[in-house]
């Protein structure tokens, strides 16, 4: 079985619900910090890329090495699961474009998929996808059309955070204090357990696409 690398962009931006799907599908998942200047070598390995408070198309030295890491790897036809941050970096390396958007999309939010389903979500993000060649759209919200798309059976991007549980959220207001928009407080289970359900399946069907 081929290894499963994922990049983790910010030390409050962990794995959540991802590391909960890979241990009870008895995977090894192999976690780099991108912003420690930690990748794998490049290689056709399936590879899960998170989200993190950075511009897609500029930031720090340490993600433009990623995106030419990344580059390499679809070259070499490795299968990307990618989430906000990591769906920006994953379109354009497949000839999209990223925008600001004019106003922040933060919060619970609910998405519409293309096949009549509906998920509320979690989302922090000011900047949106324009689309690559040959990417299917899968969901869309009021503010921000493309919140979900694929390419192939084996890359897909998400502009949404299936990953963030309860735990994920108290981490990051944690982190981010004030500037955080995400829900305080009492949380409703039944609203994360939704998200997560939706998120192992998923997750089941990129693998198998992956294998």
């Amino acid at each position: 079985m081929k290894p499963l690398n994922l990049i983790q962009h910010h030390p409050a931006e962990g794995p959540g619900a991802i590391a909960e799907w890979a241990a009870s599908r008895g995977l090894a998942l192999n976690v780099f910090r991108a912003d420690l200047g930690e990748l794998p070598p490049v290689s056709n390995a399936p590879a899960i890329l998170l989200g993190g408070p950075y511009e897609s198309n500029a930031g720090p030295a340490w993600l433009a090495a990623e995106r030419q890491w990344l580059a390499s790897c679809l070259d070499q036809g490795a299968a990307v699961f990618a989430i906000c941050l990591g769906a920006q970096l994953l379109a354009l390396s497949l000839g999209g474009n990223v925008r600001r958007m004019p106003q922040t999309e933060t919060g619970w939010t609910t998405v519409n998929f293309t096949d009549g389903q509906k998920l509320n979500v979690l989302e922090w993000h000011e900047d949106a996808i324009d689309l690559p060649p040959q990417a299917e759209l899968l969901a869309s919200s009021v503010q921000c059309e493309q919140q979900m798309y694929r390419v192939g059976p084996s890359r897909v991007g998400l502009q949404f955070h299936p990953e963030w549980n309860a735990e994920s959220v108290a981490t990051l207001n944690a982190h981010f204090a004030d500037e955080s928009p995400l829900p305080r407080g009492a949380q409703n289970d039944a609203d994360y357990a939704e998200v997560a359900a939706w998120l192992q399946a998923t997750l089941d069907s990129w693998w198998a696409s992956a294998a």
